[in-house]
């Protein structure tokens, strides 16, 4: 008789950050037993941030029941919150799985659907105090862990992330494993990488280059705040 395999849904979307994906998908593909759906409403192409054209294995309509649903990040993230046929998925999806995650501004979408109130939760460091308006608790680390909710902060962070989502479905050993047979060892060239250790003057400049963008994703996520104000089940 077979195992039970590990259900592991990973959300995709025009202009998502492939990053986000990819590098969650890299991991979770070592896990013993896994069977991952790459998922969107069509088994169309959809196009990355960057132009790679990623492929679809599985409708929200021929979803099976999830162990895992991750969400990842990146611009289209800001039409996504108002996409009431993928909130209704993620809604519907998330009571039935062992964990409910995300990665990088993919936090922003499930506190979207109205999964993360209550919980401690992170995102990309340009845009973790919008989650506050959605009924979340911002945590500024790379990845935070409340209950059954694990998110993961900006983009190269999906990795930690999903070594440690590993970790809690098949134990720290095999984690371990995958770590060394991925080579995850970073030494990254610059001391930039993030506010806490990047120079001021380049966190400014940085800022102020995204500062049109960053006010778009605040206008999805306050109509976002507004419109679960209105749903008595968020």
């Amino acid at each position: 008789m077979s195992p039970t395999p590990i259900r592991i849904g990973l959300l995709l979307f025009p202009k998502l950050t492939q990053l986000d994906l990819t590098g969650p998908a890299e991991v979770f593909g070592r896990v013993p037993g896994a069977e991952l759906h790459f998922l969107w409403k069509t088994t169309d192409p959809v196009t990355s941030d960057s132009g790679l054209r990623l492929l679809p294995t599985t409708t929200f309509a021929d979803c099976p029941p999830l162990d895992v649903i991750c969400v990842p990040g990146g611009p289209g993230q800001i039409e996504l919150m108002e996409d009431q046929e993928t909130l209704g998925f993620l809604r519907r999806i998330a009571p039935g799985c062992r964990l409910v995650t995300s990665v990088c501004t993919g936090s922003l979408v499930l506190g979207a659907a109205g999964l993360l109130r209550g919980y401690r939760a992170t995102s990309h460091w340009s845009s973790i105090d919008q989650l506050a308006a959605l009924g979340a608790e911002p945590v500024a680390e790379r990845v935070v862990r409340d209950r059954n909710r694990i998110t993961g902060a900006g983009v190269t962070s999906g990795i930690d992330f999903a070594l440690t989502v590993m970790a809690d479905l098949v134990g720290e050993d095999q984690a371990k494993a995958a770590q060394l047979q991925l080579e995850y060892d970073p030494e990254p060239p610059f001391q930039t990488g993030s506010p806490r250790v990047a120079p001021p003057e380049l966190v400014a400049t940085m800022r102020e280059r995204i500062a049109p963008f960053i006010a778009r994703r605040r206008a999805a996520t306050e109509r976002a705040a507004a419109g679960l104000a209105t749903r008595p089940d968020a």
